[in-house]
């Protein structure tokens, strides 16, 4: 494996502020800011728009959109080949 090519991979405290949740895990994603996370030390953290805990599908409040009410709407107005 070449050297010098590989962006610094390392630990990175992603944070969803929509519900209050972050995680630690190692990225090359790197940040200005930091936060002290529980194990005292502190890390470089970077602030997400959704993840796990808050995304409709995860939470289980996803919408359920009515194809079957779709196609006959279609049929209806453009008549059922056949």
């Amino acid at each position: 494996m070449r050297e010098a090519i590989h962006p610094a991979y390392g630990p990175v405290v992603f944070r969803d502020r929509a519900v209050d949740y972050a995680f630690l895990t190692r990225s090359t994603m790197t940040s200005e800011k930091t936060i002290e996370w529980e194990d005292g030390r502190t890390y470089p953290v970077v602030d997400v728009e959704i993840s796990n805990a808050s995304h409709p599908f995860c939470t289980g409040t996803a919408r359920v959109l009515d194809t079957a009410g779709r196609v006959e709407r279609f049929e209806r107005r453009y008549g059922k080949k056949g």
